[in-house]
């Protein structure tokens, strides 16, 4: 998943960083949550254990139970629980409902069950009151998740104080020399960025700057991660941090919800009445919200594709339908407006729906027969 931090390095403070940040990432990868994080600040005691052993333990102490004997797993302390009472600070770009914000919201609530002391901040706001915005922040808040604003003394403090800083997606880069000026180098050592993006025009010295004197970057992908290193040695002349891969999946919450018996009738029933798609048919799904990178006129040409290909084979099946949970029609985007033209010219409304963005996706993932995920 990841490199190993050089053995040449000695055993000062930022190689516990690296080091630590290693065992969390690996924590969080065999345990298929959403994602995360590294540590900054160490116990002194800490200093005698090999990388090995950190990984081995991490291995051990993050076994998933098996679904069927929930009890075993209550019993198991969470592989996080080294956080608690450590003070982080998420940065993000904006508060909506697409994947990069809902993703770093996730790892706060994740942070916060360890009892970590867990900070927002927003530097891309509306002028205007923004209804989702409200929400989002007020979801937070009630979850204990401290939100303020990201240009204040306050900011500024927090991002001193913390013992981790996570910034979500290469703009976030901008936020350390706008706000934190001649303080940025005391928090970069503490700094993993998160990175999502996988289009050219993120590729600006003025984003990513600093990235090679942050403790690591954090990458949804190989292919992404690859294309991150080659880009920025050939075109910025930089070299990316120690890099981890860790995908993206679906939480265990998430899904004992979708995949519970009774629920899932229940749910299956009512999307698929509300879609008007019959229990026999086979319904496809894309959750994501909709954006040249996620891939849903791929995932509309290939849906209608097979259509044309069942059609010339005469094959026997189930009737095809498919549904974009995401969309966005008060956004007036170029690709939404593409989307949808695409489905009126092929003349398959009836077979293809959208839905527009929402917080509340299990009952689609109980609804639908075959999920499919964007690869980034």
């Amino acid at each position: 998943m990841a490199k190993h931090p050089s053995a040449a390095v000695g055993w000062g403070h930022h190689h516990l960083q690296k080091r630590w940040l290693l065992a969390l990432l690996l924590m969080l990868t065999v345990s298929t949550v959403i994602a995360f994080f590294m540590r900054a600040a160490f116990d002194s005691c800490d200093r005698n254990v090999s990388v090995d052993n950190v990984i081995s333990s991490a291995r051990d102490s993050v076994q998933v139970a098996d679904k069927r004997a929930p009890q075993i797993a209550a019993a198991k302390p969470s592989p996080l629980s080294f956080m608690k009472s450590k003070i982080v600070l998420l940065v993000s770009h904006e508060l909506s409902l697409s994947g990069g914000p809902l993703l770093l919201m996730e790892l706060a609530f994740l942070l916060r069950s360890v009892g970590a002391e867990v900070n927002w901040v927003t530097f891309m706001k509306p002028s205007e009151t923004d209804e989702v915005i409200y929400s989002l922040e007020h979801k937070m808040l009630d979850r204990g998740v401290q939100v303020f604003s990201a240009f204040g003394k306050e900011a500024i403090d927090t991002a001193l104080r913390a013992d981790l800083v996570v910034l979500n997606t290469a703009v976030a880069g901008k936020w350390l020399d706008y706000v934190l000026k001649e303080d940025v180098h005391r928090v970069l050592p503490k700094v993993l960025w998160w990175i999502h993006e996988m289009r050219g025009h993120y590729f600006k010295l003025e984003y990513v700057k600093h990235l090679p004197s942050v403790a690591g970057a954090m990458i949804d992908s190989h292919v992404t991660a690859e294309y991150w290193k080659n880009r920025t040695q050939e075109r910025l002349k930089i070299k990316m941090p120690e890099t981890y891969v860790v995908h993206l999946g679906n939480s265990n919450e998430l899904m004992q919800v979708a995949e519970d018996s009774v629920a899932k009738r229940v749910l299956r029933e009512h999307v698929r009445e509300s879609l008007g798609v019959r229990n026999d048919d086979l319904l496809f799904a894309l959750i994501n919200s909709v954006s040249r990178g996620k891939g849903q006129d791929l995932f509309l040409r290939s849906f209608y594709e097979a259509l044309q290909l069942i059609k010339q084979k005469k094959m026997q099946v189930p009737p095809l339908h498919a549904v974009i949970v995401g969309s966005d029609m008060s956004a007036h985007t170029k690709l939404e407006m593409e989307l949808r033209d695409y489905v009126t010219q092929k003349k398959i409304q009836d077979r293809v729906h959208f839905v527009n963005k929402t917080l509340t996706v299990a009952p689609y993932l109980a609804a639908v027969d075959v999920l499919v995920q964007n690869s980034q």
